[in-house]
């Protein structure tokens, strides 16, 4: 049965993976692409990277964190369950071509869609370097599957639990700087650190792709929400994103309107709490 629940498991701390039966999203998902759900009838729209898809099984598998209500909402569901909608996939698919060597910078939960692209960037032939970051080793998501498909992996927490002690941007500034062939730079991952990837690699002239995680409702360009500044246009992450040239990125912008529902955020989880008879 569509949207019904097939698997969810704990990845990480407050990240899970959960594997949903969807016949037409698993046969037409791309890497790159998204889709929003809906837990249940009166959930907010959550919208969520495709990490894979199997034809096959007719599933798709999805990872997320547990950030705020609505996320936290779905992380209670079980196997069995069916949830009230599922729409995608959404948004343009990566742009995949054999360009020679491509490095893929993956920070917290956005390691998720590193994944895909990484792969499919080496199905075609591509010489595929992946940096992957997080604050400890437990944030350092889906590390065996990515090192099926990278020719070098670079693993960086904050903390040095894991890997190397530093960022995966400190990593990207020494591969840039050693070797000149690189084609493309590919990131994902909190903002902050999508924008540094952007000013290194624009020191050295190499064009990046930036997948962008903006505030989105509707994911079908109706609600505006997601709109961001892209040199000197508007645009829409759902529509014509989510991926941009990340030179072009307004990333001011992008970091006032993401924060713009912080404070209703945190106000809907102390409630939540509080139902739940938990002292916030």
């Amino acid at each position: 049965m569509d949207k019904q629940v097939i698997s969810i498991d704990k990845v990480s701390e407050n990240i899970k993976r959960i594997v949903i039966k969807s016949r037409y999203i698993s046969d037409k998902a791309l890497p790159g692409q998204f889709l929003v759900l809906m837990t249940n009838e009166q959930s907010e729209r959550i919208p969520l990277t495709i990490v894979s898809a199997d034809k096959t099984d007719e599933t798709i598998t999805l990872i997320f964190q547990e950030a705020g209500f609505s996320t936290k909402e779905l992380g209670r569901v079980i196997p069995g369950d069916r949830l009230f909608s599922l729409a995608g996939p959404l948004g343009h698919a990566t742009h995949i071509d054999k360009l020679g060597r491509v490095i893929l910078v993956g920070g917290g939960v956005g390691i998720a869609e590193i994944y895909p692209v990484a792969k499919a960037f080496k199905d075609v032939g591509n010489e595929v370097t992946v940096i992957v970051g997080g604050r400890n080793k437990d944030l350092l998501i889906l590390k065996d599957e990515i090192a099926t498909v990278a020719d070098r992996f670079i693993l960086m927490t904050d903390d040095g639990s894991y890997g190397r002690k530093g960022y995966t941007t400190d990593a990207l500034s020494e591969l840039l700087k050693e070797e000149k062939d690189c084609r493309l730079v590919y990131a994902v991952g909190p903002v902050l650190m999508m924008q540094r990837v952007a000013g290194i690699t624009e020191k050295y002239k190499v064009k990046t792709l930036v997948s962008l995680n903006t505030l989105m409702v509707d994911g079908t360009g109706m609600c505006g929400c997601c709109r961001v500044k892209i040199g000197n246009e508007i645009r829409f992450a759902c529509v014509d994103g989510p991926e941009f040239d990340a030179h072009e990125v307004d990333w001011q912008e992008l970091i006032w309107r993401n924060s713009t529902y912080i404070e209703q955020e945190e106000h809907i989880c102390r409630l939540d709490l509080k139902l739940k008879g938990v002292d916030s």
